[in-house]
């Protein structure tokens, strides 16, 4: 069950003076890939097939995913009334698939698919952490909260069950290190740039991945301050089993944020 609700969420709190159009454009794009949470848990459910306690536990998880897109698009809504969510969701899940069919992690083993989940919980916990301080619209301050409070549980619940199969699938620091990796170097993939243009573009504009996922960096990678990064950072280290606040999490948090500030000049 959710920990909270629409009808929780005073929406009266929202102000237009206090809207920007890049805050609309990201808000748009982020609330089709919360939505798309059944998809993620259809995949999950059959990589994690036979394991009764997590499927309870996938289940649970992707219907607070689902609720987080339905509150954004209807933040979206009202900072933009011409904003047809359904539409544009169909128009991204037409477009991106995800691998729902397959019958083992595409991560090559359970562990390491827990391991990209908790890459991914850290990056989200921080992100709406980030758009929440960035922004003085009350009710999007609000929503970003109620996210970024379930994006924390929710990485510290798939952490504790990748460390129940760390037991029997004894998978080290390196190839962790390695998972870990490929799921950050996958946030540049297909999904966030065609969730933006889904999102903000016409139907008769033709999709442009680089063009797209360099909009969608541009709008995200100015919310973020070193604090959102170092903390990002040491949840990830600490998923791959290395030390999360001594001299390496100092060294790769510079040079996370010096990656960020590349990005944002070349978006």
């Amino acid at each position: 069950m959710a920990h909270w609700s629409l009808e929780d969420i005073d929406w009266s709190l929202f102000d237009p003076s206090r809207v920007t159009p890049p805050m609309i454009q990201v808000v748009k794009a982020a609330s089709l890939v919360e939505y798309n949470g059944y998809d993620y848990a259809r995949y999950l459910k059959q990589v994690f097939r036979g394991d009764d306690e997590f499927q309870i536990v996938i289940d649970s998880w992707a219907q607070e995913e689902v609720q987080h897109g339905a509150a954004l698009a209807r933040w979206a809504k009202l900072a933009d009334p011409n904003f047809d969510f359904d539409a544009c969701f169909k128009r991204f899940t037409d477009g991106y698939h995800l691998p729902v069919e397959v019958l083992q992690s595409v991560r090559q083993s359970r562990m390491g698919e827990l391991l990209s989940r908790c890459v991914v919980e850290a990056g989200t916990s921080q992100y709406y952490t980030a758009l929440r301080e960035i922004s003085d619209e009350p009710l999007l301050q609000a929503i970003c909260a109620k996210i970024a409070a379930d994006e924390f549980r929710h990485y510290k619940m798939f952490y504790g069950h990748m460390q129940r199969y760390l037991e029997t699938e004894k998978v080290g620091r390196f190839k962790r290190l390695c998972i870990a990796a490929g799921r950050v170097a996958e946030s540049e993939d297909d999904e966030l740039a065609y969730a933006y243009y889904a999102a903000n573009t016409s139907s008769e504009v033709a999709y442009d991945r680089k063009r797209y996922m360099h909009a969608y960096m541009a709008g995200i990678c100015a919310f973020y301050r070193p604090r959102h990064i170092e903390r990002m950072t040491g949840m990830i280290m600490k998923a791959i089993g290395l030390t999360s606040n001594g001299r390496l999490w100092h060294i790769v948090s510079a040079l996370n944020w010096k990656l960020l500030q590349w990005r944002l000049a070349h978006s």
